[in-house]
């Protein structure tokens, strides 16, 4: 056993899953080997098909625990609450951690306790996971692979997904490509009509065309929607014409207050609040954690009413969707998108909102390595047109001879749009010896059909999840990300005394690094640590005024000033304006080996002092301050801090700026985050987690490159082999067959001498001493061609041992690849990336008057909002 597992675990690294074992379906028996399903096929898609009872949600149980395995994030969509069994993996698969979690109704029918059963339970997934190779290391593996979540909209069983937040303007990609404008206006317009109950044709629907008239206006000039928009919108719309007719023609005023009132019940209805409560639907969010870890984000629908899940799958698609065009393409699997369940979403004939989104990432999908599996157990009313994308099935038992009839019905129309062969007499033969947990599967990138036997699944399969169940699962997993919400959302107390300490990081815990993931670069402090863009430390409080009055001094003609603008007051005391330097820089930032060319615009507020050091530029701050909201002069009702005598002079500031210059050019940063075994480099505005991500998939990529490589080298040496074995093997059969007809030749021989001598010839006759002689002749030939039969065996032995030799090579040199790209993966670095004095322009650097609040002893800056 544990030779099969370390075979199972190498073949993980490879980028394959672990499906089960070959069945013969004539003997009704498990054959030697394992199934192994490359990831990478999954990116022209799945279906898979099976009654209830099939064994089909432990497959598809099992693809998604390959897949979290490999590294590779899963969307999975629930509509009966059966994915969500994955959460039911326990590390030590004892009694007690199945106990709370087996069905009191199964063990009675069983006439158990419900501790009996759990202990019946307990070693029936011991035993099962060890008849496949596994054990418990490997449940322990799973769950350490990725991160596993449950999400509920529309409820606070799970963790709670914010939908509506879907009806904001899409990404300027999108909404610049007038088809996938359309098709996004079109699905959001159906799935809001359907959940609001109004039926509406797509194409010809009044409510339908007049809807996303008003959504695609709002995207294509940039304004987000929500549900209150709309209900508005519909009542006084930005446009007087629909078509060639006027609005009132059209669509009268009357009428549109019926559809407004059908979605303002949509918003007015008890509980419809908690559909905009929860975690955005974000999808880049739901495949990884902020650490970068891949996730199996399950969304669990089986709570709502069916007009709810088509709104809730429709728009979901459709954020997948948007997501997806935002990838770059790859040949590898970069994640996989499940439905459990398509019954009703992927009719023939219908049109739901779900539809359109399906065959979207059934055409698409492919090139950004987003691989779709599709679930069902009713092989009817399936539009096969759509699913002739799909390059691989799974088909389970099915229920009755009229779905069996309408799956052969489909395939056949599959194979005959393709152009490929079908034998519908061996597959209706093959579909009619099916078991429980037996599936055919036909992968177009594979050998053929086949027949297999799942494996034992590493999650518990209780059957679906109630919600107070699903709440049970999740409640920790929601209180930590309540408590890292409120963390988050926590204001920073206001430094006591005034200014931050000279050289104090802007933001606590943040390191070079972290701040270069947000692809910014900034004025370093003497620790050398780079505040993230537009990052704000608190501005140093003023210099003691050496004096204070209620004018302005008047400076010379030839020195330049601003007033900071008054964006805030503290409270009701006198404004007090101190002096100050306003200095606005460009950096350029260029560096030929990361690609980067990088330009950063900052405004800085420097306070100032007497001798010796007139510029405090330690003590600076970056603000967001626009040159055009600078003001001529500050406001009249005010006090002034006497700036110091050298302000007045107007040559200072050139020799200032010179010295800010200078002091950029030690001070200004950009930290790039560097894989150079793998030779990239992370892009502007990428975070640490998202460039780990893209160095984790290129790593699979250049892995699925390398081993495709690997396997034209040794194809000719293992073809030359298999060869040489099939004729050792017709060798050996040859001389058998040879030995069995020269052993009953020896037997007929000797057979007559005995039967002549026992025949009563009292003498030796020459005809005897002639069979004699035959017969042991025949008994030499008999023994030789033995030796022939042994000879033949060695040299059969002796080639499977080559071929033996050969495969652990090649599977040493993938394990070299593997260690290899897993240790280039892991080598990120930091590049510091100075900026050269050429490319840094200083563009003002002038006197300037900052304004203040006296609050509670503290000096409030008034410019900041």
């Amino acid at each position: 056993m544990a030779s099969e597992i370390q075979q199972v675990n190498d073949f993980e690294k490879l980028g394959v899953f672990y499906l089960g074992k070959p069945y013969d379906l004539e003997s009704e028996k498990e054959e030697s080997g394992y199934v192994l399903y490359e990831s990478r096929h999954l990116t022209t898609h799945a279906v898979v098909v099976g009654m209830t009872g099939s064994g089909k949600t432990g497959l598809c149980i099992d693809l998604i625990e390959e897949a979290a395995i490999d590294s590779i994030p899963v969307l999975a969509i629930d509509p009966k609450g059966d994915i969500s069994n994955l959460l039911l993996t326990f590390e030590n698969l004892s009694p007690q951690e199945f106990q709370p979690w087996v069905s009191a109704e199964e063990a009675a029918l069983k006439g158990q306790s419900v501790d009996e059963f759990a202990a019946a339970q307990s070693k029936l997934w011991l035993d099962g996971i060890g008849s496949y190779g596994q054990d418990i290391n490997r449940i322990k593996r799973l769950k350490e692979s990725a991160d596993f979540s449950i999400y509920t909209p529309f409820s606070t069983a799970g963790i709670q997904l914010s939908v509506l937040q879907s009806f904001s303007c899409p990404p300027a990609a999108v909404v610049a490509d007038g088809e996938s404008l359309r098709e996004r206006v079109n699905v959001s317009t159906q799935s809001l009509l359907n959940l609001a109950g109004v039926r509406s044709d797509p194409r010809r629907g009044r409510e339908s065309i007049f809807l996303g008239n008003i959504i695609q206006n709002a995207w294509q000039n940039g304004q987000d929607l929500s549900l209150i928009d709309l209900v508005r919108l519909i009542q006084a719309p930005p446009f007087a014409q629909v078509g060639a007719l006027d609005l009132e023609s059209f669509f009268p005023g009357k009428e549109r207050f019926e559809l407004a009132t059908a979605i303002n019940n949509l918003i007015a209805a008890p509980g419809f609040e908690t559909w905009m409560q929860g975690e955005s639907l974000d999808v880049g969010r739901l495949l990884y954690t902020d650490s970068g870890k891949p996730r199996v984000s399950i969304m669990s629908i089986a709570h709502l009413e069916d007009n709810e899940r088509m709104f809730f799958v429709a728009l979901f698609l459709n954020q997948v969707i948007s997501w997806m065009r935002g990838q770059a393409g790859t040949s590898s699997l970069r994640a996989i998108i499940y439905m459990d369940e398509i019954f009703g979403y992927f009719p023939p004939v219908a049109n739901p909102p779900s539809k359109q989104p399906l065959l979207t990432l059934l055409k698409q999908a492919r090139a950004y390595g987003l691989g779709v599996v599709l679930a069902t157990q009713n092989p009817v009313d399936l539009d096969y047109k759509g699913l002739a994308n799909c390059g691989t099935w799974f088909v389970g038992r099915l229920q009755t001879e009229r779905d069996k009839m309408r799956l052969l019905d489909g395939l056949e129309g599959v194979a005959t749009e393709k152009g490929s062969s079908f034998d519908r007499q061996t597959l209706d033969r093959m579909l009619a010896s099916l078991k429980k947990r037996t599936f055919l599967l036909h992968n177009t990138q594979g050998e053929g059909l086949s027949a297999f036997k799942t494996r034992f699944s590493l999650s518990y399969l209780r059957g679906p999840l109630a919600r107070n169940q699903i709440k049970t699962l999740m409640d920790a997993k929601k209180k930590a990300v309540a408590e890292k919400s409120a963390t988050s959302l926590a204001p920073s107390a206001a430094p006591a005394g005034g200014p931050a300490a000279a050289g104090s990081s802007p933001v606590a815990g943040t390191s070079p690094a972290a701040s270069a993931t947000a692809g910014s670069s900034a004025a370093a402090s003497s620790a050398n640590a780079s505040p993230a863009p537009g990052s704000q430390t608190a501005p140093a409080k003023p210099a003691k005024p050496s004096s204070i009055s209620n004018a302005a001094p008047i400076l010379p003609p030839d020195v330049s000033q601003y007033a900071l603008p008054i964006k805030g007051t503290a409270g009701a005391g006198k404004v007090i304006y101190a002096p100050c330097i306003l200095a606005v820089s460009q950096v350029r930032f260029v560096d030929t080996k990361s690609k980067l060319d990088h330009c950063v615009s900052r405004t800085w507020v420097l306070p100032v002092r007497e001798d010796p050091v007139f510029v405090m530029m330690d003590d600076g701050t970056e603000e967001k301050i626009k040159v055009t909201d600078l003001e001529s002069q500050p406001i009249a009702q005010a006090e002034f801090i006497r700036p110091p005598e050298w302000v007045f002079q107007a040559k200072q500031y050139k020799a200032w700026t010179k010295k800010f210059q200078e002091w950029l050019v030690q001070k200004e940063k950009h930290f790039v985050l560097s894989c150079p075994a793998l030779k990239l480099s992370s892009l502007k505005d990428e975070s640490e987690r998202d460039f780990r991500i893209r160095v984790r998939e290129k790593a699979k990529e250049q892995r699925d490159a390398e081993i495709d490589k690997l396997k034209v080298k040794y194809q000719e040496k293992l073809s030359t082999l298999e060869s040489k074995i099939r004729l050792a093997e017709q060798a050996v059969e040859r001389e058998q067959e040879q030995v069995k007809a020269q052993d009953m030749q020896t037997a007929i021989s000797v057979g007559a001498t005995v039967l002549g001598a026992f025949l009563g010839r009292r003498t030796v006759s020459s005809s005897t001493l002639g069979r004699a002689t035959t017969a042991a002749r025949a008994a030499n030939r008999s023994a030789s061609s033995r030796a022939d039969v042994e000879r033949a065996n060695e040299n059969l032995e002796a080639l499977n041992q080559k071929m033996s030799d050969l495969e652990q090579q090649f599977q040493s040199e993938v394990a070299g690849i593997q260690r290899e790209l897993d240790k280039a993966a892991e080598s990120v670095e930091v590049v510091n990336i100075a900026a050269k004095k050429s490319n840094i322009s200083v563009d003002v650097f002038s006197f300037a008057w900052a304004p203040y609040q006296v609050s509670d002893g503290r000096y409030v800056p008034l410019w900041r909002s």
